[in-house]
């Protein structure tokens, strides 16, 4: 069980948040940035700490993310990327999430 790719997308999500804003103003970009972006990186500190719900909240935030980058998916390389990334980390923490309540 990792954290880094939870504190990987947290990262990105927030700088791509920050300069979605500063390119285009865009508030939108901005506040999805940022909460997509905490919720990344609470997950990770959860998943560092050992703590209850670290591997949900990744996988929800990965859902979330996937979810709201798809249908822009085809508009460039920075929707594309985001689909791509959410999908894997999201593919990540499911299976992650599958194996622990196997066991």
């Amino acid at each position: 069980m990792s954290a880094i790719p939870a504190f990987v997308m947290g990262t990105l999500c927030i700088v791509g948040g920050v300069t979605g804003y500063v390119r285009t103003r865009s508030i939108p970009s901005l506040v999805a940035g940022v909460s997509v972006g905490a919720l990344y990186l609470y997950s990770g500190d959860s998943i560092r700490k050992n703590t209850a719900n670290g591997l949900e909240t990744a996988l929800g935030a990965s859902a979330l993310l996937l979810l709201s980058s798809l249908p822009r998916s085809t508009k460039g390389p920075i929707p594309a990327l985001l689909t791509v990334t959410s999908a894997a980390t999201g593919a990540y923490y499911g299976k992650t999430v599958y194996n622990l309540r196997q066991n």
